[in-house]
């Protein structure tokens, strides 16, 4: 992981209290691990979202690809910083990782745990380096 001083995003403090704030709002019922996003769009809105769990597990949804349709239902389509917090700091899975690609290039991601003195920066290159985008459905085309 890389150190966060590397990368300046305005309202960063907003956007950690954001995601820990939500994260409480979790539905977890099967695995009491609460997860809560929080993201920046490029109109400097934020936007949050909680993992919702299913009894039917592959009907669960995380709390990225949440905060994610809520960004994307107020009009905005680009993601310029991600927080995630969790009670570990663990990262978003591979799934979220693949959504958030569709909404932003190399995002920032900072990763926050319950301790509240745990935090880990990354990117989402560095969480998907060999990543799928649209740039490979036009080579597709192209065969």
């Amino acid at each position: 992981m890389s150190d966060q001083s590397e990368v300046y995003i305005p309202l960063l403090d907003e956007l950690i209290e954001a995601a820990r704030a939500v994260r409480a709002k979790a539905y977890a019922p099967y695995s009491n691990f609460q997860v809560g996003t929080a993201v920046l769009g490029a109109n400097g809105q934020i936007y949050t979202g909680v993992n919702i769990e299913n009894a039917s597990f592959g009907l669960t949804v995380c709390a990225e690809r949440n905060a994610i349709g809520a960004m994307v239902g107020d009009g905005e389509t680009k993601v310029t910083a991600v927080v995630v917090a969790t009670s570990n700091g663990v990262t978003p899975c591979g799934a979220c990782r693949q959504v958030l690609l569709e909404f932003g290039d190399d995002i920032p991601i900072w990763l926050i745990a319950e301790d509240e003195e745990t935090v880990r920066f990354t990117t989402l290159h560095a969480l998907l380096p060999d990543h799928f985008d649209q740039s490979q459905l036009g080579a597709m085309s192209n065969e």
